[in-house]
């Protein structure tokens, strides 16, 4: 499995379990870089120590914040809107590059759907 791939099943796991996802700010906001492919993808964690650990690890995001968003919130404005914008969903990056999965809004609201039942 590549490091990716595990990332991305610490993410699915951590998220069912918990209820909750992180991301990262600074004054200017969220970040939603463009990726390999010329699309935003905005970075969400499993974790506040993931996020922690980018904010160390990847000198531009050296000046953020982790912030804590339940599942409700995620799930009802963070996805919508990224979805509405055409952007991704970053799952658990990692590394000095701040990398991994970057996945339609679909695909996980459809998940959030099938783990609450509806």
């Amino acid at each position: 499995m590549s490091q990716s791939a595990s990332q991305a099943a610490l993410f699915y796991k951590d998220v069912a379990s918990s209820g909750k996802v992180w991301t990262i700010k600074d004054n200017g906001g969220f970040p939603a870089p463009k990726n390999g492919d010329g699309i935003r993808a905005m970075p969400f964690w499993s974790s506040k120590s993931r996020a922690e650990i980018i904010i160390k690890t990847v000198k531009a995001y050296k000046d953020f914040e982790p912030v804590e968003l339940d599942l409700n919130t995620f799930y009802n404005y963070w996805l919508k809107i990224l979805k509405t914008h055409k952007q991704l969903v970053g799952i658990n990056w990692s590394g000095k590059k701040a990398v991994g999965y970057d996945i339609p809004p679909d695909h996980l609201i459809t998940w959030i759907d099938k783990i609450r039942g509806t």
